[in-house]
Parts: C-alpha cells; structure tokens; sequence
C-alpha cells in the first residue's frame, strides 16, 4: 500500500536532510547483486578529525557504499546517516541500517566536479584534502561514472594544494596522466592499501577487491610515471596478518615495486563492523574467535601494547628492505618544489 506521501504529493515529506536526499536519490545502475542510485548533494568536501585525533583533513569519497566488501571496513555505518528517522520510514525502502547493505546498495554523488571546484576557493591551501577516506574512490563503478577522474581534472588546475588518495584499485593506473600533471603544480601522495601477499586470504578477506599483485603492479607503474605511491599494509588483523613474516612478505615485494613508503596499522573495529568481521573470523579461523571476542567486544582499538609490538615489527620491516615511513617523509625525499610541498599546519602548531 503506497505511504500518504505518494497518494497526497503535496503533503510536506517527513524525510529531511540526508534521508530525504537517499529517499528522492534515482535508479542509476545495476552491477552484480548491487543497485547503484544517483545521490543529489550539497557538499564534496568533508572537514574530518580522526577518533583518536591524530589527524585532520578535508575528505573526499565521491561514493556512498563501497563494491570491494572487505570484512572489516569500519565505514560501514555511514549508510546510517541517509536512514529516515525511526516512525518515518517509507513503505518498500531498504534497511539503510543493515551494515550489508553498505556493499549492496551504492550511491553516486551528483555534480561533484562542479562542487569541489567551488568549495577549493575557500579553503586553506596548507590543509590536506584525502580522497577516499570511507569509501574506495576506484572502485568497479568508477569504470562508468567516472566522478573520481572528473575530481582530478579539477585538482589538475589547481596549484598549491595537499592532496592523498587511498584505494584498493589498479584502475588508478588509468589516471597516471591526471595524477602527473596535478603533482607538478601540487603535492599528491597515494597510498595504495594491500594487506596482505596471500591472493587467496585476499579473496576471502576483500572479495570483490582486485587481487594483491595486481595492486603491487599499480604501485609500480605509478612509481615509473613519477608519481609518489607507497604501500599501506592496513589493517593488520590480530592472529591472521600481523605476524612478522607476514608484514615482511608484504614490505619486501613494495620494496621490489619501488614504494615510496610502507605504512601498517592494527584493526580497529567499530560495532557495525563487528558482525561482518566476526563472521569472516569464525568461517575461516575459528580458533580466533575466543581472543577476538574478549579484544573487541567493548573496545574499538587493540591495547597499547600491541601497538608498540607492531611499531616496532613494522619499523624493523621497513629497515631490513630501505622504506620509508611516512608519506610526507616521502614527498620531502622526493624533493618536490617548496610551493609544493607544505608542512601540515598541525604540525607547525607543535614546532
């Protein structure tokens, strides 16, 4: 039975803001098992201060939900910001809740180019600005929306500007020639996340993500065209990757590939991600589960111990093979131009 809203048009919606925007957002596409919906939105540019506040930046992810289905991804919840409000629901529509829905139902951000070429204009050149920091900005969809390369013809205009890109995906490679020009007028760093050298635990753990050699061989072509491109080996999941001949395997074929840094990172795990992931744990390992239920349960992040334990077999890693660590170390190894390469104002607040 259709809702009042349907039958009398021109009662006011009881849907507003973001809920109202996913509601009103049209049919766009179909891939496998998954409906791709054209979202109307105001803004591109997202001001963003991790939990732990270790960074701050403008974040950018052209999508809504991501295709790739990795078990862990800690974005999962964001589909929760376009549900209408408990007693509004529309008759018919998708749990916007249900954490799997994350990579069943995706949303294309409309005039995106235009946005961003507008916000840039207000902004502080010296903040950083991270594509992809929720959602995979190369992933499948990208082939035919292609709003990722409409962003990057507008930073190609640009000069002065910070800008990092995180994926999953060797369709970066189709954009080498943006992603040179933009970098000759400003700093661009893309991190290039593979956890593991294992195709086949791969496959398990990010099932519709592109395989870790075809990853590898990303970092390598962006390398030969010049572009700074390391290796993010995050998340390192507790008893699976976070071994030392694990995190060794993965830093030595980036070595190979000419990285320009290694960066790893333990799990962190939000409550909507708890379910997906837990599940993985429990099909594929088991013996895990006891440990992982006891670390994870009341806690998002792993104790500061294992922290420390993990810095330093990172650290180690990147010794015995010649990597560098950070990305903005990186940059300045590179020696990029002073216009381009700005030391974040964060950092200058602290000396």
């Amino acid at each position: 039975m259709p809702d009042s809203h349907e039958l009398f048009p021109i009662l006011p919606s009881p849907l507003k803001g973001l809920a109202k925007s996913a509601a009103e957002a049209e049919h766009a596409d179909d891939g496998h098992l998954i409906e791709f919906r054209a979202l109307k939105v105001r803004s591109i540019l997202n001001w963003s201060v991790s939990k732990r506040r270790v960074w701050m930046a403008y974040s950018i992810n052209p999508y809504r939900g991501c295709e790739f289905g990795c078990r862990y991804c800690y974005a999962r919840y964001t589909h929760e910001f376009l549900a209408p409000k408990e007693g509004t629901e529309m008759e018919g529509s998708i749990d916007l809740r249900d954490p799997e829905v994350f990579e069943r139902v995706i949303f294309i951000k409309q005039n995106a180019a235009w946005l961003l070429e507008q916000e840039l204009r207000k902004i502080d050149p010296e903040d950083q600005i991270a594509l992809g920091t929720a959602t995979d900005p190369y992933q499948p969809i990208e082939r035919r929306a292609r709003v990722t390369r409409s962003l990057l013809e507008v930073f190609a205009r640009q000069q002065g500007l910070r800008l990092g890109i995180i994926t999953k995906s060797r369709l970066i490679e189709r954009d080498i020639d943006l992603l040179a020009e933009i970098g000759r007028r400003n700093s661009v760093v893309v991190h290039v996340t593979i956890t593991t050298t294992d195709a086949e635990l791969a496959r398990r753990l990010e099932p519709r993500a592109p395989r870790p050699d075809l990853r590898f061989q990303a970092v390598e072509r962006l390398r030969a065209a010049g572009v700074v491109a390391g290796v993010m080996c995050s998340p390192l999941l507790p008893g699976i990757t976070d071994t030392a001949e694990a995190l060794d395997r993965v830093a030595k074929r980036a070595a190979e590939v000419k990285a320009s840094f290694f960066v790893a990172n333990p799990l962190f795990l939000k409550p909507c991600s708890r379910p997906t992931y837990f599940q993985f744990v429990e099909e594929h390992f088991p013996a895990l589960m006891g440990a992982y239920a006891k670390q994870y349960d009341s806690a998002d992040f792993v104790s500061g111990s294992y922290r420390r334990n993990i810095a330093a077999m990172v650290e180690a890693a990147r010794q015995r093979h010649g990597l560098t660590p950070r990305s903005m170390e990186a940059l300045l190894h590179e020696k990029k131009t002073p216009e381009a390469v700005r030391i974040p104002k964060q950092q200058k607040l602290f000396g």
